[in-house]
């Protein structure tokens, strides 16, 4: 594996068998940074989020997000000759991605086992509702349901309400972020156990549960339980435990995120809102006094509030040096100066003509940043390319596509 101009990923070869976000997210991660990724699609229908939320010319815009710098291979993975496909592109490739429910991969013959015997510095990310062990490994598993099982869901919304969706599929992206982690960790591994036997060094296994990383980022939801019984529930805005901090109503409708919590910021925004009683209170100086005074600390920063507008309560907040933000709309973002001189409103022209703003690169690498390099690939846009590469001839090809095999 060599970086070069693509990026610190060039030169790795990715095969993607996932479909809609987990598996898709994290190749596209690989992908952004200079990975080759070819996504392997069922013949005619392709990946459902191809017609997943708002379409335009018979495909959704999400796809030019998410299945940008990849190629399309379309396959039918039930048939024997499209799996020896994958074994022969599994071979040559540094890292395999799916997300399918634990047993299909080896159903078809394309397991661990299977895969790794055929070329033993393979990484095979593996992402599944639950896992690849465990009683519940055979569940049907949607990073909805992760976001229940993970503590997620029990913590969103307003107390004594019916706990919400966070607004976009967390769970799919925690566990796709958590599965490029893995990857980098194994490659790593991979790279210091080179050796004569085995040149490039040794593939592994990389299990991720979308509960999992869920529930990873569940702070201190355990322990708290463990040591005090406690069992934390929905604060709405507030952050609980820790005040300060609230989306506040102002005069014009408008919601501004304070975060005043710190020690010295508290005096700040106390002063500012014109209370210094409360800035001066020896028994506010610190949080765990604050957060026994919450709701009278949250009344009086309300009340300030509501005298000004949202655009009035960030000057006054900024210039006291106190964090506080806009609760953006996507409208807001697409408007937003700082988004624009950062990068991160990338403007690509898909093939109408039509100018489409998708988001930018994360992380900011200095020296080898991620980089557009080819709009999301139509349905089997490469099948033939691909093919040719693992040695296919045209014959052969048009036998395949006459059989269902490829698309």
């Amino acid at each position: 594996m060599t970086a070069s101009v693509a990026g610190p990923m060039g030169g790795l070869k990715v095969i993607e068998l996932g479909q809609l976000i987990a598996g898709p997210f994290a190749a596209k991660t690989l992908a952004d940074f200079g990975a080759e990724v070819i996504k392997i699609e069922a013949p005619g229908s392709g990946d459902p989020l191809r017609q997943w939320r708002l379409i335009k010319d018979g495909t959704s815009v999400w796809w030019q997000v998410q299945s940008r710098n990849k190629r399309s291979l379309a396959l039918d993975l039930k048939q024997p000759e499209a799996q020896e496909i994958v074994r022969q592109l599994a071979a040559e490739a540094d890292v395999l991605i799916e997300n399918f429910r634990p047993g299909a991969m080896e159903g078809w013959g394309l397991g661990p086992d299977a895969l790794l015997a055929l070329n033993p510095s393979l990484i095979m990310l593996r992402i599944s509702g639950y896992g690849q062990t465990g009683p519940y490994r055979d569940r049907p598993g949607f990073g909805v349901v992760a976001e229940a099982m993970g503590g997620m869901r029990h913590l969103t919304g307003e107390p004594g309400r019916v706990p919400v969706r966070v607004g976009i599929s967390i769970g799919d992206t925690l566990a796709a972020l958590h599965g490029v982690i893995g990857i980098l960790l194994a490659l790593h591994h991979r790279h210091a156990s080179a050796s004569t036997d085995a040149p490039k060094g040794r593939g592994q296994v990389i299990d991720v549960a979308l509960y999992e990383a869920v529930f990873n980022c569940m702070e201190s939801l355990l322990p708290e339980y463990s040591v005090f019984g406690a069992v934390r529930g929905p604060a709405g805005s507030a952050l609980p435990g820790i005040a300060p901090t609230n989306a506040y109503l102002c005069a014009d409708g408008g919601y501004a995120l304070i975060a005043g919590n710190g020690d010295s910021i508290f005096k700040r925004l106390m002063l500012c809102i014109t209370r210094p009683d409360l800035a001066e209170d020896p028994t506010l100086a610190d949080n765990t006094g604050r957060v026994a005074r919450v709701q009278e600390l949250d009344a009086a920063i309300g009340a300030w509030t509501q005298t000004l507008t949202v655009q009035e309560v960030l000057q006054a907040l900024e210039h006291a040096s106190v964090p506080a933000g806009k609760i953006y709309t996507v409208a807001d973002i697409a408007a937003d100066p700082h988004y624009a001189a950062r990068g991160m409103l990338q403007q690509l022209t898909v093939g109408d003509g039509t100018t489409m703003a998708v988001p930018g690169f994360v992380p900011k690498l200095s020296v080898t940043p991620g980089s557009h390099r080819r709009h999301a690939p139509t349905l089997g846009q490469d099948t033939d390319a691909v093919l040719r590469e693992v040695g296919l001839s045209e014959e052969q090809i048009a036998q395949l596509r006459a059989r269902g095999v490829v698309g």
